[in-house]
């Protein structure tokens, strides 16, 4: 009897709250979800992850909007430019409000001041993989093709000023040769590449790559977190292959500075509900990623934070945008 009446509070809270706020204007509008990059990399993924149990929830549609270019930053400056009315909202990430800042120096938006940060839904570890005819299983196996290649090693990524693209240049540093960065617009196209053939290697999120991984059509080489995933436990660390390089990803939920605070809440409670249940919680274990349980308050201090640490790593690396 207790466990019924619980979920009907559960299932009333959830149905009667989003009537509430539309009676106050919101939401009352199909809202747009800007993707600053292309469709099939983790970016876009975690927003159709989200998106659906999200519209359910709101009692409204919720349509994604791919925006690629200049490392996140083109799909994000549309969003800080929009109306604070809740129905444009932007999936922030590390590149787009931790990175970019740093690498960018003409960028036209502040990461923290311009946007309301509303929820963080996940943070995970990057991967590097190889076509599987490439012959590389291994970081010795990289670094000693790299090494004897006379133009070096190109590697993909989803585009300048990702954690993915740092791993790539924190790499190069380590074998004392750069190797050669090769931005896509999206994780998704410079996957298709790789598997392709047409480049050796990619710096890949891990839930963008785990799919390609798990049907054998990229190998898995390096990840960057501290310990193995046990997602992927035959993935060695770059730790374990003696490179002290550890990086870890993350994705978010923003919207124009000026938000009303109510609607920012809401949305808040909703996403970190939709992440606590145990569909969503299998999901992304299954795809290697970590989901969120942030505040609105306590994201907007985990972008400032990530802004602050970058910029020197930026500036140290000495990373230019492709």
């Amino acid at each position: 009897m207790t466990n019924d009446l619980a979920r009907r509070g559960v299932l009333a809270t959830s149905v009667f709250a989003p009537r509430v706020l539309r009676a106050q204007g919101w939401p009352s509008q199909t809202i747009r979800l800007v993707v600053p990059y292309a469709p099939g990399g983790t970016t876009d993924l975690m927003a159709r992850l989200v998106s659906q149990p999200l519209a359910e929830r709101l009692g409204v549609a919720i349509t994604i909007e791919n925006r690629p270019g200049a490392g996140a930053t083109v799909g994000s400056l549309a969003v800080a430019q929009a109306a604070p009315d809740g129905h444009t909202l932007l999936m922030s990430n590390i590149a787009s409000h931790g990175i970019g800042p740093s690498l960018y120096p003409n960028i036209r938006y502040d990461a923290v001041r311009d946007f309301s940060h509303i929820a963080l839904i996940t943070e995970n570890p990057s991967v590097f993989v190889a076509n599987p005819r490439a012959g590389i299983t291994n970081l010795a196996d990289l670094a000693q093709r790299h090494r004897a290649s006379p133009g070096g090693l190109d590697m993909a990524t989803s585009g300048a000023g990702s954690s993915n693209h740092m791993l790539v240049v924190l790499m190069g540093r380590a074998l004392g040769r750069d190797i050669n960065h090769i931005p896509f617009r999206g994780a998704g196209p410079a996957m298709t590449a790789v598997i392709a053939g047409q480049v050796p290697l990619m710096s890949d999120s891990l839930p963008s790559a785990a799919s390609h991984l798990r049907a054998g059509s990229v190998r898995g080489v390096a990840m960057s977190s501290a310990q193995r995933h046990p997602a992927f436990p035959a993935i060695p660390t770059f730790r374990e292959q003696g490179h002290d390089i550890v990086g870890t990803g993350w994705f978010g939920l923003s919207g124009p500075a000026g938000m009303a605070a109510s609607v920012v809440d809401h949305i808040n409670r909703e996403v970190r509900a939709i992440l606590a249940t145990a569909e969503q919680q299998a999901r992304f274990a299954e795809l290697g990623g970590t989901p969120g349980q942030l505040s609105a308050a306590e994201y907007t201090e985990y972008v400032r934070r990530e802004v602050e640490y970058w910029a020197p790593v930026v500036r140290a690396s000495g990373a230019q945008p492709d």
